[in-house]
């Protein structure tokens, strides 16, 4: 009967060797020597409580399409923040997969987005923080500081502000981007209110000048009411819009 050779390892040397690949992407060579790794039920134990081992293991499930046990050891370790970004990445991204697969054609922004409301990450490998709109709010909060000291970042503060946020720069400019066109949309929206109540006040003088005896507020003149709706139809169309993030 074939046996696997015994390694004379200790779980911290292991963890090495799986760190040191696993930098090295070397997911190939990665996945040969979990294989080789002995199966004595000390040694497993003692390697299925090692964060670096269990990592190692998730990424090389994730390259060979083995989601199902890519799941189980993301849903059954607690693991620490550390590693949260990058086995956030594989849940994610497995799960897009999936629902390409199953889809038959490529996700789009809303389908990732319901992929990923239906199937939330994990409290092992979240630290529990909300998000808003796909970024986490102390995100969103430094990208606001800096918005209202330059709407208008060039590449080098772009690329600063990535790795202060752990975005990319093109989501940074993609944000500032948004920012930029909701500011101009409820620009829009202040004036087109402020021209509503000039031209009703102005009606308003007329009538008395011409001494109405009609209440006011019952009655309304033609370029006020279209005025009123033009007013109601850009407040609607301001109000959804949302903050998104892409």
């Amino acid at each position: 009967m074939f046996q696997l050779p015994i390694l004379n390892f200790s779980p911290q040397q292991v963890a090495g060797v799986c760190e040191t690949l696993e930098e090295s992407g070397d997911v190939e060579r990665l996945g040969r020597f979990l294989w080789s790794l002995p199966v004595a039920p000390a040694a497993c134990e003692a390697l299925n409580k090692n964060e670096s081992v269990l990592r190692a293991r998730a990424i090389v499930a994730f390259h060979g399409g083995h989601y199902r046990e890519l799941y189980h050891i993301l849903e059954n370790h607690k693991f620490t923040k550390d590693s949260h970004a990058k086995l956030q990445a594989l849940w994610l991204e497995a799960h897009y997969q999936e629902a390409e697969k199953l889809r038959g054609r490529p996700l789009g922004p809303v389908d990732k987005y319901r992929v990923r409301k239906k199937f939330p990450l994990p409290r092992t490998i979240w630290d529990g923080e909300q998000k808003t709109h796909c970024f986490k709010e102390r995100t969103r909060h430094l990208l606001r500081e800096w918005y209202l000291q330059d709407p208008y970042p060039n590449p080098s503060k772009k690329r600063e502000l990535a790795q202060a946020t752990g975005l990319t720069p093109t989501q940074v400019g993609n944000w500032f981007k948004n920012r930029r066109q909701r500011d101009r949309a409820a620009a829009a929206k202040n004036r087109l209110q402020q021209q509503v109540l000039s031209q009703g006040s102005g009606w308003v003088l007329r009538a008395e000048e011409e001494g109405s005896t009609e209440v006011l507020g019952t009655t309304a003149s033609p370029a006020a009411s279209l005025s009123s709706k033009a007013a109601t139809s850009a407040i609607s169309i301001t109000s959804s819009d949302s903050e998104g993030d892409i």
